[in-house]
């Protein structure tokens, strides 16, 4: 880690009772006992004493006035307020690591390990190409995708780069949109489209695979070619998974809304049939990273090269194919 090699580095945003600085080698050792299990695990590991790391434990619970560890001659226990500090501040000495990186080995040189976490089902359709062309291009960035349909903090959880489907305003994160779709009401072609009568206000039932983002809606309303109509799903099957609904539809089962970009293939191949889409069901994909961290060359390399792979954000589609 690219760190002061003296004692008299600081961490100057919190500060003891006796206005005493936060030492940033003492909260590095925190983290490498931590991290290591113990202060003698990681003195082996690091090569420093043990009486340094015990000291520099020791200053560290001086500076704050708590507790961090419990430690015994078997035992070793994060107290709760040491579990906060270094949950809340590895990310920061992370972003440090970065400076360094950057300034040892050229600002212009993308390097080091890059960790991402995108949604399961955008991981399942495009990270295997994208990352290939990543490391590739970049064979001293040491990628790691998380494929996972949950919120993190980045920072707490030392991850560089986060893809998030519709994010809600957070302005701890920034980051750029990385392509545009809509929401289509697709079907099978052996499934015959239900017409309704002139001046017949009711909307017409059709077996539908539902999805838990479209469980809550009793009545889908679409756009198409002949305006605004109104389909009253009839469950055939209910399922989580965006891939299942997806294979059930193309198999037969019955009519989905899915993302416009999953179904593109299949509606060039007439394998399904679009009936429309839903206006108020538009999705925005977004690459974001936190707004403290160092936009790092690798970082950026990512952020460029994924948005690349989607050069032609999709354009509303108004009528069904």
């Amino acid at each position: 880690m690219f760190l002061p090699s003296s004692d008299s580095g600081c961490f100057g945003a919190r500060r003891s009772t006796d206005g005493t600085p936060m030492d940033l080698l003492a909260l590095v050792a925190f983290h490498e006992i931590v991290g290591h299990g113990g202060i003698g695990r990681a003195s082996r590991a690091t090569g420093q004493p043990k009486t340094t790391l015990s000291r520099r434990l020791r200053e560290l619970e001086d500076a704050l006035g708590v507790r961090l560890v419990e430690r015994g001659p078997k035992t070793f226990r994060l107290t709760e307020e040491g579990a906060m500090l270094h949950r809340q501040t590895g990310g920061l000495l992370a972003e440090i690591e970065d400076v360094g990186q950057a300034l040892a080995g050229g600002l212009s040189r993308p390097r080091g390990p890059l960790r991402v976490s995108v949604p399961t089902l955008f991981a399942d359709l495009y990270m295997g190409r994208i990352a290939a062309r990543f490391v590739a291009r970049y064979p001293e960035i040491a990628l790691e995708v998380l494929s996972e349909n949950r919120l993190i903090d980045p920072l707490i959880e030392g991850v560089d780069l986060v893809v998030r489907v519709n994010p809600h305003l957070d302005e701890s994160l920034v980051g750029r949109i990385v392509m545009r779709e809509e929401t289509l009401l697709v079907a099978p072609p052996s499934l015959e489209r239900p017409r309704r009568r002139a001046g017949d206000e009711a909307s017409t039932g059709v077996p539908a695979i539902i999805l838990p983002t479209t469980a809550g809606m009793p009545v889908w309303l679409v756009e198409g070619k002949n305006g605004i109509e109104a389909f009253t799903p009839v469950p055939v099957l209910r399922t989580s998974s965006v891939s299942m609904a997806w294979q059930a539809a193309r198999n037969g089962a019955g009519a989905a809304l899915l993302p416009g970009s999953l179904v593109d293939e299949d509606l060039r191949s007439g394998r399904l049939i679009c009936w429309g889409s839903v206006p108020e069901r538009r999705t925005e994909i977004w690459v974001l990273y936190t707004s403290r961290r160092l936009l790092s060359p690798k970082v950026s390399a990512f952020v460029e090269l994924l948005c690349a792979a989607f050069p032609h954000q999709r354009a509303p589609r108004s009528k069904e194919s």
